[in-house]
């Protein structure tokens, strides 16, 4: 049966109009608007929001001790995943917190259903300012992987002057998001090489792949390799996001090796989005 997911005030601006369930806790939503869809540049979010008055999964956990006001409008920024050349809808990768205010309601959605997005997208994690001839090495925990996924979208290219390598960190083989996407450009293209790895694989999983956190693709030469000997900054621009520990590790391994933080005053090579 359809939920009645109508927002109150006339809050809701869009629809749901596909999902894809990736595991228990973890999904891809589309969601178009209402009018023309904002433009935005690969690497940016959407905020999205529902009503304090939606239902919430039952097997979350409860609203703090003093529930929201039943009119407020939850609202939570998500990276895109979608190219910006679609622009008809906004495609966002999700994980259930089952301690928020937000995904728990979230998750009751299904297609046809209405919520609210943004008029515009916003953020500063993108390959803007990024050399054409640099290579590009977008390292990322769970949804993580988001806004990587937008910019291979848009820039990468098959047998192009430079290499995209991917580090996706996970800590089940199911909670690999966009596997087969990248695992069919690993293979069929020169300029893509995708290295996921898991910390907690499962037997019954059977994976052969890479396993331990996103740190130890660094420790084992893993990412030189698929570089052709060496990642440097004089080459290479590095994007980081995803669990804080592993953005943090991250960061200092590379200042270490000679990476600049990157801002919108004093470019640099490494770039750092912090999810939380």
């Amino acid at each position: 049966m359809k939920n009645d997911n109508r927002l109150p005030n006339g809050w809701d601006n869009c629809t749901l109009i596909e999902r894809q369930d990736l595991a228990n806790d973890l999904a891809v939503l589309r969601v178009k608007p209402d009018r023309e869809l904002f433009g935005f540049r690969a690497g940016q979010y959407a905020v999205i929001g529902l009503p304090a008055s939606a239902p919430r999964f039952e097997h979350s956990e409860p609203d703090d001790d003093e529930a929201p006001t039943a009119s407020k409008l939850i609202r939570r920024a998500y990276s895109i995943a979608s190219s910006s050349k679609t622009n008809e809808y906004v495609e966002l990768y999700v994980t259930l917190v089952r301690s928020g205010e937000l995904t728990p309601r979230l998750w009751l959605l299904r297609t046809g259903d209405r919520l609210w997005l943004s008029p515009s997208a916003k953020g500063h994690f993108t390959m803007d300012d990024l050399p054409q001839d640099k290579n590009v090495v977008l390292i990322g925990t769970g949804t993580g992987l988001a806004p990587y996924i937008s910019m291979i979208r848009e820039h990468h290219r098959c047998n192009s002057g430079r290499t995209f390598v991917v580090v996706h960190g996970a800590r089940h083989v199911r909670e690999l998001g966009y596997r087969d996407e990248l695992e069919v450009l690993d293979r069929d293209c020169g300029t893509l090489v995708y290295v996921p790895t898991v910390s907690r694989p499962e037997p019954e999983e059977g994976w052969r792949g890479h396993v331990g956190r996103v740190q130890s693709v660094f420790a084992d030469g893993t990412i030189d390799a698929a570089l052709d000997g060496s990642m440097s900054p004089s080459a290479t621009h590095a994007f980081v996001s995803g669990n804080p520990e592993m953005v943090e590790d991250i960061q200092r391994l590379l200042l270490g090796q000679g990476y600049t933080l990157h801002n919108a005053r004093l470019p640099g090579t490494l770039h750092v989005e912090r999810y939380w």
